[in-house]
């Protein structure tokens, strides 16, 4: 195997898992489920089935990722956050035709206990503080708190805050890329 299970880890046939992986005590990867090289899951977590996970994506302990579910690369999902699939479920209803899908974005952090309702989309680089609820779509670099998540400001690609000039212009820790405030969205600054 080019990944690590620790054997307590349950892995169903038909799932593909890249290169580099770590998946901690407890956990379960169901069938149909595709993960990228070099992702690591901690323990009790559970992925699928049919779940789609990028590339270099941490998913710390306690997290449940449902078929509807798309990871693109590098995704940060803290410990005991919570999606669903479902908005009106009934333990005596079979809703599953009715999942709704949910994308987070390259780079997206989300923090400790989050809950994120199905059907949404967080763009690139966001980041949703601890205990939020997302029951919205996201901006990319947007910083989100609170029940609902609401915008409190901007981050960069490293996870801190952007800090805009008199021109409204801020430039990336991470990787010096300029950005500007148009109305209500962040553009990236082209020469």
């Amino acid at each position: 195997m080019e990944y690590f299970a620790h054997q307590s880890a349950i892995i169903d046939p038909n799932v593909q898992i890249g290169k580099g992986c770590k998946i901690w005590h407890f956990s379960h990867i169901l069938s149909g489920s595709v993960i990228g090289e070099n992702c690591s899951f901690g323990q009790n977590c559970v992925v699928g089935p049919n779940v789609r996970i990028g590339s270099g994506c941490k998913v710390q302990n306690n997290v449940s990722i449902y078929e509807g579910v798309w990871l693109e690369n590098d995704v940060f999902l803290g410990p005991s956050m919570v999606f669903t699939n479902v908005h009106n479920p009934r333990a005596f209803i079979n809703r599953k035709e009715e999942f709704r899908k949910t994308l987070l974005k390259q780079g997206v952090s989300i923090g400790a206990n989050v809950t994120i309702v199905c059907g949404v989309s967080i763009g690139e680089y966001a980041f949703i503080g601890a205990g939020s609820v997302v029951v919205h779509d996201v901006q990319s670099y947007a910083l989100m708190v609170g029940n609902p998540a609401r915008q409190i400001g901007w981050v960069d690609k490293a996870g801190l805050r952007l800090e805009f000039d008199s021109r409204g212009i801020a430039v990336d820790s991470y990787d010096k890329t300029y950005y500007r405030l148009v109305g209500e969205r962040l553009e990236i600054v082209h020469d």
